[in-house]
């Protein structure tokens, strides 16, 4: 096994804390007892509890977790039914183009899509809020979905659900018996992809928000501009914890998901010698 050189370790460290350590402040600092969070005065959890009296940032956050968790279901189910046209269906007229637009909002700029969003909605008179921001995050996480599903259904063994319709099932008895517990993890990372690029979308909200619909980061935002304070960090930290907590959920699945793959495989030749 070839040994690491120095330079290569050098530029190991040096990646993930210019990653991490702006990451790693931010988390410190909320624990700090002094109201400015350049100067560190004593570990406190005040600004946690000070949290739960703050209203405006509370209201910005219930509606930041709702639209993650309805766009990313959303964009899941579609997202879903776009990889297994894109992967069944091979040749239909019409493919190039609906898979350039599936895949649009990957290369798009944000401030494109955000401005061409909020044209369509004033166009067709739609009362900019709540709806027009969950509309615009499935636009935009939907691809992101039929990328991670697709690329699990390429490697996907179709014979298996071919057996299932020679027995007698239906398509879409079949779907959701063989090939939807099979896709499952992709699925479920999919719907965590979605619902964290949703939970920090700023620039698409911004466009698409209307009165009593101001999301968390952009509430961040507009309190940075004035100065930061710990309660920020505070609640900054718990979205840190939340991402992190998906993120470990969504591996643990996903490794549970081959172990017990891999069970099967094995009982199956067991059974077949």
């Amino acid at each position: 096994m070839e040994k690491w050189s120095r330079f290569n370790i050098a530029s190991v460290l040096l990646g993930f804390g210019f990653l991490y350590l702006p990451i790693v402040l931010l988390v410190i600092f909320s624990f700090n007892e002094s109201r400015l969070v350049t100067v560190w005065a004593g570990f406190s959890t005040k600004w946690y509890t000070q949290l739960w009296y703050n209203e405006s940032l509370l209201n910005a956050a219930w509606v930041t977790v709702r639209v993650a968790f309805l766009s990313a279901t959303l964009a899941t189910v579609l997202g879903t039914m776009a990889a297994l046209a894109l992967v069944r269906y091979s040749r239909f007229r019409g493919r190039v183009l609906f898979s350039g637009m599936v895949y649009a909002p990957l290369v798009m700029p944000e401030v494109i899509t955000g401005l061409s969003l909020l044209l369509l909605f004033v166009a067709i008179g739609l009362d900019r809020g709540f709806w027009t921001i969950t509309l615009a995050h499935i636009t935009f996480t939907m691809c992101f979905v039929a990328v991670v599903v697709q690329s699990r259904l390429l490697s996907f063994d179709q014979s298996i659900e071919e057996a299932a319709l020679d027995l007698g099932a239906t398509p879409v008895r079949a779907f959701f018996a063989i090939t939807l517990p099979v896709i499952a993890p992709a699925v479920f990372s999919g719907w965590v992809l979605a619902f964290t690029l949703s939970l920090d979308d700023l620039v698409i909200a911004s466009f698409t928000t209307g009165p009593g619909a101001t999301t968390l980061p952009m509430k961040i935002y507009s309190q940075v501009r004035l100065g930061v304070t710990p309660e920020i960090n505070a609640i900054s930290t718990i979205l840190i914890g939340i991402v992190a907590l998906g993120a470990v959920i969504a591996s643990l699945v996903t490794k549970r998901r081959e172990v017990q793959r891999a069970k099967d495989e094995r009982a199956a030749f067991a059974a077949i010698g």
